[in-house]
């Protein structure tokens, strides 16, 4: 029996790593995700559920669609990281620019330090300028190269704006 490879398709820390993280949808059999496993949920099923999510021994993500506040995150002004290993805002289409907003925000006024992910429509395009909007680490779109989408964090060397540190390319 021949064994699957996995390619390599996110972008973290400046090196391509697998990605194994996969989106929960609530059913009525099967509210929340199974405790193991790395599982993002919508923002709408961390609010309802975010005391129990928060107590599991394995971290889940939040992932933001475009029409989410990233303010609904915030308690007392800051995104508490207790039980949240990342958030990931999601891209639907190359066009919809409103996860750099949302990513800017969430780095400048609600504080969050840890890791921000760009899911979806993420492109070789657009990698460099997610990463100046603060952030670290991309799921590369299928069909693009990620060796070429990690090389396009150093597309540019200069910003006339204020930036986050971007992941240099190895």
């Amino acid at each position: 029996m021949s064994e699957v490879r996995q390619q390599a398709t996110l972008i973290r820390a400046g090196k391509l790593e697998v990605d194994n993280w996969q989106r929960f949808e609530a059913t009525d059999a099967q509210p929340l995700p199974p405790e193991s496993g790395n599982w993002l949920v919508p923002l709408p099923l961390w609010l309802s559920a975010q005391a129990r999510l928060r107590g599991r021994s394995q971290p889940v993500g939040v992932l933001l669609a475009p029409a989410d506040d990233p303010a609904e995150l915030a308690e007392g002004g800051r995104v508490d990281p207790q039980g949240l290993a990342l958030i990931a805002v999601d891209f639907p289409v190359y066009t919809d620019g409103r996860g750099y907003s949302i990513a800017y925000l969430l780095r400048t006024r609600f504080g969050w330090q840890g890791e921000l992910r760009a899911v979806g429509d993420v492109m070789i395009d657009t990698i460099h300028y997610q990463a100046r909007s603060g952030f670290d680490s991309f799921a590369v779109k299928p069909g693009h190269d990620p060796q070429e989408a990690l090389k396009a964090l150093g597309t540019f060397t200069a910003g006339y704006q204020k930036t986050y540190p971007v992941p240099q390319a190895v």
